[in-house]
């Protein structure tokens, strides 16, 4: 006798709409900080901090973000917990080239890192909050759901 088991794929559009709520968190957040760097000038001539590098990689680290987010939903029993400790670590190994800017590029200033680290953070809690329900961030569902805690 033959079994069947029959595979429920989740729905997608939750994580979608909470994808592209972090992508346009992290646009909104990196812009309004760029705007107050540019405007303070604190770094005249440093590369990194113009509006399409900072949005090409703001863009590009809040879709890998939800990229890892929908592995991790997939393979974990916790992906809010696993996604926000994954999160924490490439945080702070994000810092790294920032520093390394400091010896490499002779526009770079303190201050001009120090806005590059407050974007890396902008990105992280954007992403974060927005794909776990760490802080509440609720997205209408288009049907009735049922959230399980994973913690």
């Amino acid at each position: 006798m033959a079994t069947v088991t029959e595979t429920i794929r989740p729905d997608a559009r939750p994580l979608v709409r909470r994808g592209v709520l972090a992508v346009t968190l992290s646009v909104l957040a990196n812009a309004a900080v760029l705007t107050g760097a540019l405007a303070l000038d604190v770094a005249p001539g440093f590369r990194a901090l113009a509006w399409p590098p900072v949005m090409f990689l703001t863009v590009g680290g809040a879709v890998g973000a939800v990229a890892a987010y929908w592995v991790l939903s997939r393979v974990s029993e916790t992906p809010d917990r696993h996604f926000t400790l994954l999160a924490a670590v490439l945080l702070v190994l994000s810092f790294v080239p920032d520093l390394v800017l400091l010896s490499a590029d002779p526009a770079a200033t303190v201050a001009g890192v120090v806005v590059l680290m407050v974007m890396h953070v902008t990105v992280a809690a954007a992403c974060v909050g927005a794909l776990t329900r760490r802080v509440g961030v609720s997205v209408p569902t288009d049907g009735p759901s049922v959230e399980a805690d994973d913690e």
